[in-house]
């Protein structure tokens, strides 16, 4: 009988080959249909007031006149007479029309009389944060640090670090098409990353059995987090449907709102001392931290991150603010911990006159479990950087630099969790031979049913376009939400049970017409045969064929029987960057990234992930911030224009090496969305900081706050 446990290497058909995904032709032909693509027949369209005001009470509301628009459906307040807004453009009223300049013009004509209430919107220093904005700090020690740092024997630095709030920019913005089938029944076609659980949560807010709410799916334009609740919008946009009759209504959010109010990663800076024993060891750590994710502040990033130092005190104050609320944002605090840690250790090492990539190496052991991990990756990635050959210590410019442009090397490790979520899904053989399998996950452009794919295929040892994949409907099985990095392991051993459990069954029904028991049987190249015995087998559709007129249906689920995943990965990254010293601009020349996710399913799509967290990494880095205006609480760049993002000509050329093999494999396969999205940050901070001689504070790392630091570096300081 087969089991569960994944195939040996060797012994792997596809499994951890580079296999393009399935979806791709779709894609790039455009037939990949987005929620954005979807006009329904019928189809109305909804617009949304919002405020004008970051912070202030609503008195009085009119629609009369957007009522008696030619064109317009529906008119429905949101937010009545004496609600407190607390971020500016949060919904007030929506509107139903007949197309979208009607709604539009609708939705002007809605008058609104505000009381304006007080507003902060700034945190980035924490001195001019006011009393009322903090709440009370959380605190933590570890050891002795007081002492620790009195010791005679120690180095020590001090410095401020940061990393200013940043929104979420999916292409695809945030929405859904919303329709009535019948009075009781609503079908819903969301961009979300929850296509199992969504339809629960309209339903409760609707008031109808969870069964009635239909969500259908096929692809989704971005996430990375902001996409897992059905929010006010689509909820709105169900109750406007049904105020029109039961028609679609369609509300997606303009670009304006979705930078404004469809989620931010919380900011987070810190002022830290970090010393070590002249003879470089870490010894103690002490940080004063705060950061803000809006209304509802920001807890404390795990400080500091991953290196387990002996001695260490942290406070943290979360800030109130009145900006957009904070979401999931790939690595939630992972990349600001990893910032603040490795920027303080990286001028630690500075100052110790010590290479950071030998400092690193040295106190390996402090990073825990996964120190002989880290160790390898970082060994490796200076390999694939020429980290030896290239670095020079701080403020010299590395092999390659000329009187303006300097060019420096950075360094930074992470972890992340990525267990496998609960997933369960549907395999069905038919007679024919045809098999597919059905599971109400979503593919948020990672290659989801591409990995499903393959463990299916090599789990039946069937062709790779012998598999059916369906995905994308709540009326499949449950699977869970598309977050933490949990999608791959719950899917793939939810996928692989299942298709072991069903070629056990096919054993059982063909074993007796091959003169055989079950436990001797294996099925290996469209075929089923006797262990090793090809002479003794009989072609997959022939296997099938048994089945007689009804198919075979398995049930998988994860968790199940034996450990198909685990938990807990380890990565690294290095930078290699030349800075402009005249005019502040960084630019990217090689980065690299090495990271650790257990058995891979697909090398292609894998390494995919970590480019594309690269890419990100580098947004965040050099470009993205969201820029808020103290007087107005307004969000000063919340177009495609302003907020910056980066091209192709702007990243540089990348490497990626996965940890695989005796060590990693047989963990099984472990999330890789968020890990390699932590350390980009830290690596190029801390290379801009090899390259100039100072430490550019704050990131992203603009033209000029490069320009700032060096200007204090001339004038003395060393930032």
């Amino acid at each position: 009988m087969a089991d569960y446990k994944w195939p040996e290497e060797g012994k792997r058909k596809y499994i951890g080959k580079r296999i393009s995904r399935v979806d791709g032709p779709h894609k790039v032909s455009g037939r990949a249909k987005y929620t954005y693509d979807l006009n329904r027949p019928g189809m109305l369209f909804g617009k949304i007031l919002r405020s004008a005001h970051a912070h202030a009470k609503i008195v009085s509301i009119d629609i009369s006149a957007a009522e008696k628009m030619p064109g317009v459906k529906a008119v429905k307040i949101i937010q009545g007479p004496g609600t407190e807004i607390q971020w500016a453009l949060d919904e007030i009223a929506a509107v139903v029309a007949v197309d979208e300049p009607t709604a539009e013009d609708a939705i002007r004509a809605i008058k609104v009389v505000y009381e304006k209430l007080p507003h902060f919107v700034n945190e980035q220093n924490l001195d001019q944060v006011p009393a009322a904005y903090r709440r009370q700090p959380t605190e933590q020690t570890k050891g002795e640090p007081d002492a620790a740092f009195k010791q005679s024997d120690v180095v020590t630095v001090e410095g401020t670090y940061g990393n200013d709030v940043i929104t979420h920019c999916c292409l695809e913005t945030h929405g859904l098409v919303a329709e009535w089938e019948d009075d009781k029944n609503v079908l819903i076609h969301p961009s979300t990353q929850s296509v199992s659980s969504i339809g629960q949560e309209l339903a409760r807010a609707l008031g109808i059995p969870a069964g009635n709410v239909h969500v259908k799916m096929d692809h989704i334009g971005g996430g990375f987090g902001s996409k897992f609740p059905i929010d006010r919008w689509g909820i709105e946009a169900a109750r406007l449907s049904k105020m029109v009759g039961g028609k679609p209504v369609k509300i997606m959010l303009e670009r304006d709102a979705e930078l404004a109010v469809a989620g931010t990663r919380p900011s987070a800076y810190a002022k830290v001392k970090v010393a070590a024993t002249k003879d470089g060891k870490l010894l103690a750590w002490d940080s004063e931290s705060w950061g803000s994710g809006g209304v509802a502040g920001t807890g404390m990033p795990p400080y500091p991150y991953v290196w387990q130092i002996p001695n260490a005190k942290t406070k943290h104050f979360s800030i109130t603010t009145h900006v957009g609320p904070q979401r999931a944002w790939r690595a939630p605090n992972h990349p600001q911990a990893a910032l603040i840690t490795m920027s303080a250790i990286d001028d630690l090492a500075a100052k110790l006159g010590t290479d950071p990539l030998d400092f690193f190496i040295k106190n390996i052991e402090m990073t825990g479990v996964r120190a002989n991990v880290y160790k390898d990756e970082l060994l490796k990635g200076a390999e694939m950087i020429e980290w030896k050959k290239l670095w020079r210590p701080r403020g010299e410019g590395a092999v390659g630099s000329t009187k303006t442009l300097k060019r420096g090397l950075g360094l930074s490790i992470h972890t992340w969790g990525g267990g496998g979520h609960a997933s369960d899904c549907d395999l069905t053989i038919h007679p024919d031979g045809s098999v597919e399998i059905k599971l109400g996950s979503q593919d948020l452009g990672t290659g989801t049913r591409t990995t499903i794919q393959i463990v299916v295929a090599e789990s039946l040892g069937l062709p790779f376009d012998g598999v059916k994949v369906y995905i994308g409907d709540n009326k499949y099985p449950p699977s869970g939400s598309s977050g933490g990095s949990t999608t791959i392991g719950g899917v793939s051993a939810s996928s692989r049970r299942a298709s072991i459990d069903a070629l056990n069954q096919l054993f059982e029904k063909i074993a007796p017409a091959m003169s055989t028991t079950p436990d001797k049987l294996e099925a290996t190249g469209g075929k089923i045969q006797v262990i090793g015995d090809p002479t003794k087998s009989m072609t997959w559709k022939q296997a099938c064929a048994k089945l007689g007129t009804q198919p075979l249906t398995t049930r998988g689920k994860h968790p199940g029987k034996e450990s198909l995943t685990s938990a807990g990965v380890g990565g690294a990254m290095m930078a290699d960057v030349t800075v402009d010293i005249e005019t502040g601009i960084v630019k990217m020349n090689n980065f690299v990234a090495i990271q650790d996710c257990g058995l891979i399913i697909d090398m292609k799509t894998a390494e995919s992930q970590v480019f594309g967290a690269m890419i990100m990494g580098i947004g965040y880095s050099l470009y993205e911030e969201k820029i808020m205006d103290s007087q107005t609480g307004r969000m000063l760049n919340g177009n495609m224009e302003f907020y910056k993002l980066p091209g192709l000509a702007d990243v540089g050329n990348f490497k990626v090496h996965m940890m695989t093999g005796k060590g990693y494999d047989e963990r099984g396969p472990i999330g890789l969305g968020e890990p390699p999205t932590v350390s980009p940050g830290a690596a190029i901070s801390n290379a801009v900081a090899n390259a100039i001689g100072v430490r550019v504070s704050t990131i992203p790392l603009t033209p000029e706050r490069v320009l700032a630091a060096l200007a204090m570096k001339k004038g003395g300081s060393n930032g």
